[in-house]
This record gives structure tokens, C-alpha cells and sequence, in this order.
């Protein structure tokens, strides 16, 4: 019978030379008087490379697996699910892939990325409803880049003692990162924007956002090494010594405690006051014809559309339906037809006041001073419309929206999609966020501007007794409205004012300033809400100083790397040759560390 011999040489592939052992390809030696017998063919053929890759990918599997259920985790934390626990447990999973010694900088790069892919691409999939598949995955991916820089870095700091809170400051420095470049920086999915049923809400009313994730990311790291820790100790079965878990366990009772400790008078702030004065204010939602990029060819349908449902709620208040409101929100681009420079736009808007016998914060789109026809410049300003005196106060937003507001690096990427000719001209305004109707000062934050910190702080600090967010989700769909209701949630709480949204589309809605939303309107019908409200002047402790809490935690995450890299010598070890038994010096395998592989 057929027989084949084969063997490998252990041995060095030349003595005479400084090269490293290594395994030769396998020899077959073949007896010539027997027949052949080969081994099947798919086998042979597969190449030495892809082998080795597949077999990394099957040793990196729990890790891979653990990094996207911990993404697809924090994603269920936010609207619509709201399922705010599970951001807990994402964290933890994200530590577990992190923390093991067989991960490299490298590989935490790569498990972050997967972490931050799976949660981004089924959070943003409204920013492809009109555009594509290829805008929403591209942004998807470039926010998946914050949390890979984070993998590198918390791999560089896991040695450090008391790695929780070092990974909950670089996760505050990505998510300060992410918020601020590129163009801008894109808030949207901040940590603590998913936690608004939950308890942790309250901590916004001492740092804002920031402090909310940082608490959320501190409980979840920390839950992991007090697993870790226990875990370990009974593997080691008979050692007396105790896990490690004093640190972890202290870090979760200050969160908790912390948490306990705010909660009431967040609640007593939603209860209200005697000292308070309460007015009612309406917020009209007018709809549009249909959904789309074209609205804005419907311009006047929509216009016509928040008249005619003023003109209702004006009926309603004669009736005494509704109550008489002091003043009356319109969303953002309820008149995109500018009624500064079209008379027949502002004879209708004056119908509508003078129905209501109150002013109307009414958003437009006016023409910019700089305004060319080959650079249609203009704002997107909210304007207060007297019933007697017709325009008067008015605010022009200051943080536009790149890639729908405007087109940065227009003629690059106007090659890259169809859509980009669509994209607007809009420049941004100055001023103090504050608008003044019926004497009260009014702060806002119109759409987009909601994300940033900076634009509803601004606003309070300039003295708004209340906080407004008039917004046009027309070009998107319902995720992404309720997803913006939740950051109005949170601006209720952080800075202890009501928030009146109001949409086109929707969701319109009323927050008190626990959080809590009072009335809503459905997604895409034409609606209006008439509530009392509660005028507030007090400043919280996020007002104050959030800037500087977000710095500390900033400087956490700073100083963990800064302490990492005087630990350990540097950041990137050089690649220094390992001598051999024989006095020889050999390179290290391709692709190793110190530490294992990814």
C-alpha cells in the first residue's frame, strides 16, 4: 500500500546567517515503487496566509463577539427602546474584550471599532432615509473611529491600579472629542443622552451630559473588575487572599449615592414652586404636504399649514377649549419663505398673531447680508411676530448643520453624491440665545443646536426663564424625532427649566424640569399644545460649572495615558531584537508584544 513520509525541520534555516528559526514548509517523500495517494485538494490549495488569518479570526472570536453585543447593547439604551441599563452591561462587555492580556494596542483599536460600528449604524439609520445607504454608513464609521482610539488607549492604561475610573476619563475624552471635530463635532449619541428614563438623568443637574456618562461608563467598567476580581479569586481556589474589589465597589457607591442624593431636588424642581410664576404657552405643529428633501419646494403649503392650525387653537380659545396663551412657538422653517422680504408671507403670519392675540416665535429663512447669486447666503432665525408691531426679537442660529445646512468642501464632495447640490447655504448668527416675547426672556436652541452643550448654557446664563427647541425633522423619520426629544429631556434637567419642542412633523412636546414630558404630539400630523408652564430664574450647578466638570473628566482620561506612558517607558515599544540561546540575536514574530497577541 501507498505510503507517504513526511516530516518537519525544527532546525535553523542557516547557521552562517542572523535569521530566526523557523518551521520549513512541509517535505513529502514518496516511495517510487508505491502508488500516489494525495490529500484532497481544497486543502493544498489554501495558501499559507489564509490559514494563519483564519485562525486568528476563530482565536479573537469571544472578543469580537463580546465587542459588537456590547455596541448593539448601548444602542438599546436610546430611543426608541430607552432600555437604559443595557449601557451598563455594554461597557462591562466592551472591559472584558479590552482587559485581557492577549489584547494589543492594535486589537483594542480593532474591538472598539467593532464596538462603536455596531452601535452607530443602528442608531443613524435616519440620516440615510433620503440621501442613501452610503452617507448614513460613512458617518457611522467615521463616529466608530472615537471609540477605536479609545480601545488603543484603554489598553495602554489596564495596567494602571484602579483602571475603571482611568477608562471612564477616556471614554470623556472621546466623547469631548467626538464633539468637537471634525466640522463641528457630532454630539449625537453621547452616553448620557440614553439615559433619560433612567435614574442617572439626575446627575445632569450638576454636570450635564458629561457627568451622566461618565457615571453610566464608571458603573459598567467597574461592575467588570469586580467580576474580574471574584472570578480570579475563586480560579485560584485555595489562596486566601480577597478580590480586589474595595476599589470598584467604593467607585459604584459614590455613583449610586451620588445619584440618591440629587434625585429630589430634581423632583421637587418638576413639582414646582409657590415663588414660580406659571403663563401658558402654545407650541403649534403644523405639518408639511409630505416628507422628503423637496418640503422646501412646498414652502408655502407649510406656511399655510401652521396659519390654519393657530387659527384653530385661536378658536378654541374663544370657545374655551384651550387656554389663552401668553405667546406661541413655531417650529423651525414654518415660513422657508422669508416674510422680511415677502409681504404676502408676512400678511399671513399677521393674521395668524392677531387670531391669537399673542406674539408667535415663527422660524425662518432671511437672507444674509453677504447674499450673492452665486453664494445664496441665509439664516435660519427664529423671529417674534407681535400681533400689533408684526417683527421685532429674533435669534439666528449659531451652530449649523454641516452637510445639510451647509456643505463643507463643496466642490470635493458634491462629486461624491447626488445629493450635495441639495445641501444649503446657511451661515451662522451671533447674538445671546435669547429672544424677549410678551416680556419673557426665552432662550434658544433651534434644532442641531440642542446636541451642544454650549447652546442651551448660553441661553440660561443670558437670562431665559425657559427653554424652546424649535425644530423641522421633515427630511427624516420618527427614530430620529424621539431621539432628539431625549436631549431636550436632558436640558430640562441640566439647567432646571421647562422645554417646548416644536416640530413640523413632530414630536412636539412640553418637558418639565425633572424631565418628565407633560404632553406630546404624534409624529407627522397637524397638532397643537395649550399647558401651563413655571418661569424659572435659578442657575443649577451644571449652568455653573459643567465646562469645568467636563474638563476634569477630560483630565482624567489625559493624566491615565500620561501615567501609562511614564509606567511603562513609552508609548509605542520599539521592535528589539531577542537573543537566542546561541547568542544570536532574532526579531520577534510578526504581529507580537510583550503581552500575547490581539
Amino acid at each position: 500500500m501507498a505510503k507517504r513520509v513526511a516530516h518537519r525541520d525544527w532546525g535553523r534555516a542557516n547557521d552562517d546567517t542572523d535569521t530566526f528559526a523557523a518551521f520549513t514548509e512541509p517535505v513529502d517523500e514518496w516511495d517510487t515503487d508505491d502508488e500516489a495517494v494525495d490529500e484532497p485538494a481544497a486543502k493544498r490549495e489554501v495558501p499559507a496566509w489564509l490559514r494563519r488569518f483564519g485562525e486568528a479570526v476563530v482565536a479573537r472570536l469571544p472578543r469580537m463577539g463580546a465587542a459588537i453585543t456590547g455596541g448593539l447593547l448601548l444602542c438599546l439604551s436610546f430611543p426608541p427602546f430607552s432600555w437604559w441599563y443595557t449601557a451598563i452591561l455594554a461597557f462591562a462587555l466592551l472591559a472584558w474584550a479590552l482587559t485581557r492580556d492577549t489584547t494589543t494596542r492594535v486589537g483594542g483599536f480593532g474591538y472598539g471599532f467593532l464596538f462603536g460600528a455596531a452601535f452607530y449604524i443602528p442608531l443613524l439609520p435616519w440620516t440615510g432615509v433620503m440621501v442613501g445607504v452610503l452617507p448614513w454608513l460613512a458617518l457611522a464609521l467615521v463616529q466608530a473611529l472615537f471609540p477605536a482610539a479609545f480601545g488603543l488607549l484603554a489598553v495602554v492604561v489596564r495596567t494602571l491600579p484602579g483602571w475603571p475610573v482611568w477608562f471612564a476619563g477616556l471614554w470623556a475624552l472621546s466623547e469631548w472629542a467626538k464633539s468637537t471635530v471634525p466640522f463641528g463635532g457630532f454630539p449625537w449619541g453621547v452616553v448620557g443622552f440614553g439615559q433619560t428614563d433612567g435614574p442617572l438623568l439626575a446627575l445632569a443637574q450638576v454636570g450635564g451630559a458629561p457627568l451622566v456618562s461618565f457615571a453610566v461608563t464608571l458603573l459598567g467598567f467597574s461592575f467588570a473588575a469586580m467580576v474580574f476580581e471574584v472570578v480570579d479569586w475563586w480560579r485560584r481556589g485555595d489562596d486566601r487572599r480577597p478580590p480586589g474589589v474595595v476599589l470598584p465597589g467604593a467607585a459604584i457607591c459614590v455613583v449610586l449615592i451620588g445619584t440618591a442624593a440629587i434625585s429630589p431636588g430634581v423632583r421637587h424642581s418638576g413639582a414646582g414652586a409657590d415663588d414660580e410664576p406659571s403663563v401658558n404657552v402654545a407650541a403649534v405643529q403644523g405639518n408639511v404636504p409630505k416628507l422628503g428633501l423637496d418640503f422646501n419646494a412646498q414652502r408655502r403649503a407649510v406656511l399655510d399649514n401652521h396659519v390654519r392650525e393657530t387659527i384653530r387653537l385661536a378658536e378654541d380659545v374663544r370657545a374655551g377649549r384651550a387656554p389663552q396663551p401668553l405667546f406661541v412657538i413655531w417650529p423651525e422653517n414654518s415660513s422657508d419663505i422669508s416674510p422680511l422680504d415677502n409681504q404676502d408671507a408676512a400678511d399671513q403670519i399677521s393674521v395668524a398673531a392677531q387670531a391669537i392675540k399673542a406674539p408667535i416665535l415663527v422660524g425662518g429663512v432671511l437672507t444674509a447680508p453677504e447674499y450673492t447669486p452665486d453664494n445664496p447666503v441665509s439664516t435660519n432665525s427664529v423671529i417674534v411676530w407681535d400681533p400689533k408691531t408684526g417683527p421685532g426679537d429674533r435669534h439666528d442660529k449659531q451652530i449649523v448643520q454641516p452637510f445639510g445646512e451647509y456643505l463643507p468642501w463643496r466642490s470635493f464632495f458634491k462629486h461624491l453624491s447626488p445629493y450635495a447640490d441639495r445641501a444649503g447655504y446657511f451661515v451662522p448668527g451671533t447674538g445671546t440665545g435669547v429672544v424677549t416675547a410678551a416680556g419673557v426672556p426665552i432662550g434658544v436652541a433651534t434644532c442641531w443646536e440642542v446636541i451642544f452643550d454650549r447652546a442651551p448654557r448660553e441661553s440660561v446664563l443670558n437670562g431665559a426663564q425657559l427653554l424652546t427647541v424649535p425644530s423641522n425633522n421633515a427630511t427624516f423619520n420618527e427614530s430620529m424625532s424621539v431621539q432628539q426629544l431625549a436631549f431636550g429631556r436632558l436640558r430640562a434637567v441640566e439647567h432646571n427649566r421647562f422645554v417646548i419642542v416644536a416640530g413640523t412633523t413632530g414630536i412636539s412636546a412640553v418637558i418639565a424640569p425633572d424631565g418628565r414630558v407633560l404632553g406630546r404630539t404624534d409624529f407627522f400630523e397637524p397638532a397643537y399644545l395649550d399647558m401651563p408652564i413655571r418661569l424659572k430664574t435659578q442657575l443649577t450647578a451644571a449652568t455653573r460649572w459643567e465646562p469645568i466638570v467636563q474638563g476634569v473628566l477630560v483630565a482624567i482620561g489625559i493624566a491615565a495615558v500620561v501615567g501609562a506612558v511614564l509606567q511603562n517607558g513609552r508609548f509605542v515599544r520599539s521592535r528589539r531584537p531577542v537573543t537566542n540561546a546561541a547568542g544570536q540575536d532574532t526579531p520577534p514574530a510578526e504581529g507580537g508584544t510583550e503581552r500575547g497577541t490581539t
